[in-house]
């Protein structure tokens, strides 16, 4: 399935320039995160630009207010594509604008049902898959109808929950955030076939996938080194949101380090109990207890596979053959073939049968 409206380089080139010279797409980088952080989101498009001190204190976003626009916007003035897989994640994402506008209409093959709205000068179409109908054609599915109702999309972001591959050497905790980027052996995002690893006992990978655009990645790195400079601005974002969004605080407030438990890997989940209430809790694994409440962003390789891992030895099996993953989802695979994006995943559970929702909103 190929997507006919892939912008040239030259092209390419000149929207880059325009969003770093107007608002800088390091911002959306930076909204995708906070919203990837279990659902919750970003702030000013500014505020990661300011220093510590005044994070206390962060600037009031806009009002919503549609009758700010000087004219009605057309299909061609959208730029950023947002693909969303759950319901949660899609009220996250609008919760992010700082303008929702009116609908325009959509092509009579477009099955999909969109947002649109603005952060800062960047307007943009939102998405979610149809509900119950998940992994990587549906979302293939959707991104392709997306570019035939607006066709002058350049950039796509991926933005959801992922199920997170702990390991001695990547400390990941449940509310941490994990961002694709290329890797020495991967492009950011690696496929492989969920059935026949279980079949043959091991990893068969699937497909060589695109990495994201120039232009998200330099990004990204400007995130990085921002959040090196200032520390995270996750959490100020978050409480931003619910301030603006009351209505939301019992889904979207994170369930606290208590609610964080890592079983060991050969400890399954007793599937008649709903809940880790009666888990055996000498088989939990003892991590040192972090500084900051603050949620990390880790950068690496992404697995996509068409199904949920929720078996912890199978986890661990996958990610010493798929070269250091940190984190598993079932998405974006449909869409980096066509479309580089880029994806950004809250962790909301350790793939193991110890999953529960607690994470998600």
């Amino acid at each position: 399935m190929a997507f006919s409206h892939f912008p040239p380089p030259a092209q390419k080139k000149a929207l880059s320039r325009l969003i770093h010279q107007h608002l800088g797409i390091e911002t959306l980088v930076l909204f995708s995160q906070s919203v990837g952080r279990a659902h919750h989101i970003p702030t000013s498009p500014r505020i990661e630009h300011q220093q510590p001190h005044l994070m206390q204190n962060p600037p009031k976003r806009r009002k919503l207010d549609l009758g700010e626009s000087l004219r009605r916007l057309s299909h061609d003035d959208y730029t950023i594509g947002w693909v969303c897989a759950l319901a949660t994640e899609a009220a996250a994402a609008m919760a992010m604008l700082d303008q929702i506008h009116p609908a325009l209409p959509t092509h009579a093959r477009d099955s999909n049902s969109y947002t649109l709205g603005s952060i800062g000068r960047h307007n943009i179409v939102i998405a979610c898959l149809p509900a119950g109908i998940y992994g990587t054609t549906s979302a293939a599915t959707v991104a392709s109808n997306m570019f035939i109702s607006f066709g002058s999309i350049h950039h796509l972001v991926m933005v959801g929950i992922g199920g997170g591959v702990p390991s001695a050497s990547v400390d990941i905790r449940l509310g941490d955030v994990v961002v694709s980027i290329p890797t020495p052996c991967c492009e950011g995002v690696v496929q492989y076939d969920y059935g026949k690893a279980i079949r043959k006992g091991h990893f068969e990978r699937t497909g060589t996938l695109n990495k994201p655009s120039t232009a998200l990645l330099t990004a990204v790195n400007n995130v990085r080194a921002a959040d090196l400079r200032n520390g995270s601005q996750i959490p100020v974002v978050i409480s931003e949101m619910l301030a603006r969004n009351p209505q939301m605080v019992e889904t979207f407030t994170p369930p606290g380090s208590q609610r964080d438990l890592l079983f060991a890997s050969d400890y399954e989940h007793d599937p008649a109990e709903p809940t880790c209430e009666f888990c055996d809790r000498e088989k939990l694994l003892i991590r040192s207890t972090r500084s900051s409440d603050r949620p990390v962003v880790h950068y690496g390789l992404i697995a996509s596979g068409n199904q949920v891992i929720k078996h912890a030895q199978t986890r661990d099996l996958l990610a010493a053959e798929l070269n250091g993953i940190l984190c598993f989802e079932m998405e974006a695979a449909g869409l980096m073939d066509n479309f580089p994006c880029l994806v950004i995943r809250g962790v909301s559970d350790y793939s193991d049968s110890h999953k529960n929702k607690d994470w998600q909103g």
